[in-house]
């Protein structure tokens, strides 16, 4: 069998680029370890940039997110109690779209009509540097497929990146010591827009899915367990972590997703090794504080599928040569922005009453300062 491009990853990365490859009339195969279903399972963020947005309606997948996403103008801040709205239609003139990355990736399955392999077991990729091959296993037999470019969209614990020697790259990475405990649950939201809380007791977020399915998340401690956390004992921790008037308006119920997501800041150099290209978690991880995960991955994947396009359909290597330091770049203002956010959001009780204080600083600077909305609006909404 042989395919122009093999991608590694069923996620929205993989799925995009395919997407953005197909269109073109690029022939790519897509390798995915785990079943459609799981896939589709995953719970994940999703507020959209607007680059993000442009994207999704370039790749003619665009038509049910401007039907049933939400645009947000804004969003709010809260420290201990004291709030401050961040208005990006009126500080840069651009706003983000509230989308879950699960419809997302349901539109791209949907429109994908290349050939996809769910239950792909075993993948290897093989003589990267020369004349790639990939090899895996389904329903018992072993399957060669001979390319022209591998694409690792696999994840952060993928075999891409694993399969680089660790000489030719070098990894940057920062764990944080707590987590996020979320809960899913099909309630209207609390607010009409993103509600981020700084409390002595730890992190709040108020998020949402749609108009009736909300996302909350508390910062917990990196040894904690979800069985430990019951509905009620999340409900009351949550409340008490808001502003009187944000908390009135939570509307509880039974959660029907609960989990808890460590957080880390990673950035793998360089993302090119000869014809293999590494794109999303496989290239960087970032808080989920920023809102960036998802749309740098999006970003990735632009540039990756315009250079390989150019390379095979005008036989020039000038995209995928600037490949790996274009996206670079941007990747490490997300990093920036995303570690800025967390610092200034979370409890870190190594700093003690000093770092408190240095955070209510930052809160009170950024709200005393347009200038400084303005430059949170500009991360963001990414418009950097």
């Amino acid at each position: 069998m042989r395919h122009q491009v093999v991608i590694i990853g069923a996620g929205p990365a993989g799925l995009m680029l395919g997407r953005l490859l197909e269109r073109a009339g690029v022939d790519a195969v897509i390798l995915e370890q785990r079943s459609a279903d799981y896939v589709l399972g995953r719970i994940r963020a999703g507020v959209l940039e607007q680059g993000t947005v442009d994207l999704l309606r370039r790749a003619g997948v665009g038509a049910r997110m401007d039907a049933e996403g939400h645009a947000h103008a804004g969003c709010r801040l809260e420290f201990d109690g004291d709030a401050l709205r961040v208005d990006f239609q009126a500080l840069i003139g651009q706003q983000v779209m509230v989308y879950g990355q699960t419809e997302v990736t349901r539109d791209l399955m949907a429109a994908r009509e290349g050939l996809t392999v769910y239950g792909a077991e075993d993948v290897a990729i093989h003589d990267f540097d020369g004349k790639p091959w990939v090899t895996y296993r389904k329903d018992g037999q072993t399957h060669r497929i001979d390319c022209d470019y591998i694409a690792g969209c696999d994840g952060f614990h993928g075999v891409c990146r694993a399969s680089v020697p660790q000489d030719a790259i070098k990894t940057f990475e920062r764990v944080y010591p707590f987590g996020w405990l979320g809960v899913l649950v099909d309630q209207p939201p609390a607010a009409p827009e993103l509600v981020y809380a700084h409390h002595a007791r730890g992190f709040a977020l108020c998020s949402q899915r749609s108009s009736t399915r909300s996302r909350y998340y508390v910062q917990v401690g990196a040894d904690e367990k979800v069985a430990d956390w019951s509905d009620d004992r999340f409900w009351d921790e949550l409340r008490a972590r808001l502003s009187p008037e944000v908390a009135q308006a939570v509307r509880t119920g039974a959660s029907i997703e609960k989990s808890i997501a460590p957080l880390r800041s990673f950035v793998a150099e360089p993302l090119r090794f000869g014809r293999l290209f590494l794109a999303g978690d496989a290239a960087h991880i970032v808080p989920p504080t920023g809102a960036k995960g998802l749309n740098l991955a999006m970003s990735d994947v632009a540039v990756l599928a315009d250079a390989l396009i150019e390379a095979v359909v005008e036989a020039s290597d000038a995209g995928i040569d600037a490949y790996s330091s274009t996206v670079l770049a941007r990747i490490w203002k997300a990093e920036r922005f995303s570690w800025w956010m967390t610092n200034l959001l979370h409890v870190f009780p190594e700093t003690g009453d000093f770092g408190r204080r240095i955070q209510r600083a930052e809160f009170d600077y950024l709200a005393g300062s347009r200038l400084a909305q303005a430059s949170l609006a500009e991360n963001y909404t990414g418009a950097f």
